[in-house]
């Protein structure tokens, strides 16, 4: 058999100083390999007694249409996302089509007029601006919600001072992000946001405590909603799908919460009772199934990035042995070219699309251009390998996902390659 380092060579046109840094990075990162596989095996298990408990079975697969009244596979898999992730109830929908439609849900359904928003973690991501915001668009603003928020303090770590002082009578949620978005700092731990809902709870315990859980799924022992979150969302085309469902999202905590969201998603009344399924039971059951093996891939792709980029002497957010609580691994480039050079690279690496080169484009709801490299199987699965960067100072990519850790690897150092062949390194 041809020795993989050969056919990367021959294949993939990696130098030998590519192949050496990798067989220096895979030797070191091996024990941190070692603790994410430990924690893989917890969630898989986890996952598979949820499977038994809620008696999944194959009729739990077949779709309804129409109004979708009794649809036994929708209720089977609200009742096993809300087993395995520790809530009392749980929404899971194909029609929810992203993150920040699940977290525009929770928002829309818990708030209302003279009711205030306070973000507690900073800027929430950039694209729940507009739901919270924008003025004659139906935003939170339009029905008057008001709104503040609550900065991290200069480490990246939870102002809890601050969100005391800030959660009043007339606050009625507090939005916490879990993940970094497109900000420098560590991914907040779940016992972190344990210590900020404690704040919160203190500083008024009728505040509604909103998780957004997406990237978050799976890459630690529990969930936000074992520390008292009362509701929390994520996307299907991020961890809990793994790598199959090809949309959707969930909301998982308090059955009341979930009650309210639901009814804003179809309407006042009927809420969790209707919605047809069409067929798409099988794949996010399996889905749901595979996803603990899937982001634990993807962790273990983002350790090798920052090993990799740790030793060509790049500043890199989580560092290769720090503990994670996202699949986002972020490396600051300094400048434009290495940038996009990088980005390219995870392009030339992916399955799909290796041909295309991205460029920096003008995206809808951001402040400058940005460029993403995605050669996915599913348009936006950042489960699948990506990597994604505003271009401007002092230009991070933000890479994540790889449904496969050999995947991800042969990207990473295809974009070395990519950047030694532009001389950027």
């Amino acid at each position: 058999m041809m020795e993989v380092g050969q056919y990367l060579k021959r294949e993939f046109g990696l130098s030998q100083r590519v192949l050496d840094i990798e067989r220096r990075v895979t030797e070191k990162i091996a024990p941190r390999l070692r603790e994410l596989e430990a924690v893989r095996e917890f969630h898989q298990i986890r996952v598979l007694n949820g499977f038994r408990k809620n008696a999944i079975r194959e009729q739990h697969f077949l779709g309804t249409t129409g109004y979708g009244y009794d649809d036994l596979g929708r209720e089977a898999i609200d009742a096993l996302f809300a087993d395995v992730f520790g809530a009392e109830d749980a929404l899971v929908r194909m029609n929810i089509v992203s993150g920040t439609h699940a977290l525009s849900l929770c928002l829309f359904g818990v708030l209302r007029p003279g009711d205030k928003l306070v973000s507690v973690t900073g800027n929430p991501y950039d694209t729940l601006a507009g739901v919270i915001s924008a003025e004659g668009q139906g935003s939170l603003k339009d029905f008057g919600v008001s709104y503040d928020k609550v900065p991290l303090l200069p480490d990246g770590t939870p102002d809890l001072d601050g969100i005391r002082r800030a959660i009043t009578p007339e606050v009625k949620a507090a939005l916490i992000q879990r993940s970094k978005g497109y900000d420098w700092r560590e991914t907040l731990s779940v016992a972190q946001i344990g210590e900020i809902i404690r704040a919160v709870k203190e500083a008024n315990p009728q505040t509604v405590c909103i998780v957004d859980n997406c990237y978050g799924e799976f890459t630690e022992e529990a969930e936000p909603t074992a520390v008292g979150a009362d509701l929390m969302a994520g996307s299907l085309i991020k961890n809990p799908g793994g790598g199959l469902a090809r949309g959707g999202a969930y909301l998982a905590g308090k059955k009341n919460y979930i009650d309210l969201a639901a009814y804003k998603l179809n309407c006042v009344g009927q809420g969790k009772e209707i919605g047809p399924t069409f067929g798409f039971n099988r794949e996010i059951l399996q889905g749901f199934f595979m996803a603990p093996h899937v982001t634990c891939e993807a962790l273990k792709a983002a350790v090798f990035c920052a090993g990799v980029f740790e030793e060509l002497g790049y500043d890199v957010c989580p560092r290769w042995d720090s503990q994670r609580g996202d699949i986002i691994q972020a490396v600051r480039f300094g400048n434009k070219e290495a940038l996009i050079a990088f980005c390219q690279g995870i392009q030339k690496g992916a399955p799909i699309d290796s041909f295309v080169q991205p460029e920096p484009w003008d995206m809808p709801g951001y402040d400058c251009q940005v460029i993403m490299a995605a050669g996915a199987f599913t348009q936006g699965a950042t489960t699948e390998l990506s990597a994604d960067a505003p271009v401007k100072p002092p230009y991070v990519a933000y890479m994540q996902g790889s449904l496969t850790y050999e995947c991800g690897k042969t990207g990473v150092l295809v974009a070395v390659q990519n950047m030694i062949d532009q001389k950027l390194l």
